[in-house]
């Protein structure tokens, strides 16, 4: 489950959920009570979730010196197998092999640099991912990240400097769209899918408040109301 701000699964049942449960924050800004939030929000699901199998957590930082000074409470956790700290700046050469890796780069990366990384991820995504629909995910997120990391352009902008708006238009592209939405029509969750859309931009927005995007562009850019980002940005303060 990975978003910006430490983001539980979603609720259960007691006794319901019985999977491994993968938990990521993306931490942006220096906060000396992250790991009080994050193994106290971990360990509140696991009491709600009794029946869940195993777990483990990933924590990412674009740099180690935004990791919090005093980690002395949770060191046997941090030490363990069951927590991962990523350090993007230090990743090394082979890593950035990884699409994945690429796109968690793709967050941190200078603004001048970002298009053309974007465009090297948007063909290695075309490439290494048989599945449309996967594919044509991948894709829009990158295009997203970077909607996101140039707030001056539009969509429609960023759309053309990715040259996205050809592919846009092929056969496969379309067919992937198509077969998305017929999906979502036979499973008759339409409804559904529109109030988990919403939910998802809800949850990005702490990720792009410690990005250093304003209340206001986090609207525009996802079309949401204002007031509903306003709410979460005092959450967060």
């Amino acid at each position: 489950f990975v978003c910006g701000l430490f983001k539980n699964p979603p609720a259960f049942s007691r006794g319901e959920y019985q999977k491994t449960v993968y938990f990521c924050e993306v931490q942006f800004q220096k906060d000396e009570f992250l790991y009080h939030r994050v193994f106290a929000e971990l360990f509140l699901f696991l009491d709600q979730n009794p029946s869940t199998y195993d777990w483990y957590a990933v924590i990412i930082y674009p740099k180690r010196s935004l990791e919090p000074d005093e980690t002395r409470l949770y060191q046997v956790l941090l030490q363990s197998s069951k927590v991962q700290r990523v350090y993007v700046d230090e990743l090394d050469s082979t890593a950035d092999q990884s699409l994945g890796i690429g796109i968690v780069k793709l967050v941190v990366e200078p603004e001048e640099n970002a298009v053309n990384r974007a465009r090297k991820l948007i063909d290695q995504a075309k490439q290494e991912i048989a599945d449309r629909l996967s594919s044509q995910a991948i894709i829009d997120l990158i295009e997203t990240i970077i909607v996101y990391k140039l707030p001056q352009l539009s969509r429609q902008e960023v759309e053309n400097m990715l040259k996205l708006s050809a592919l846009k238009q092929t056969r496969v592209y379309q067919e992937a769209l198509e077969e998305g939405r017929e999906e979502g029509r036979e499973e008759g969750r339409e409804e559904g899918r529109k109030v988990g859309i919403t939910e998802g931009k809800l949850a990005a927005v702490p990720l792009l408040l410690k990005a250093g995007l304003t209340v206001e562009q986090i609207a525009e850019q996802l079309q949401l109301d204002l007031e509903a980002v306003r709410q979460i940005a005092q959450q967060q303060s």
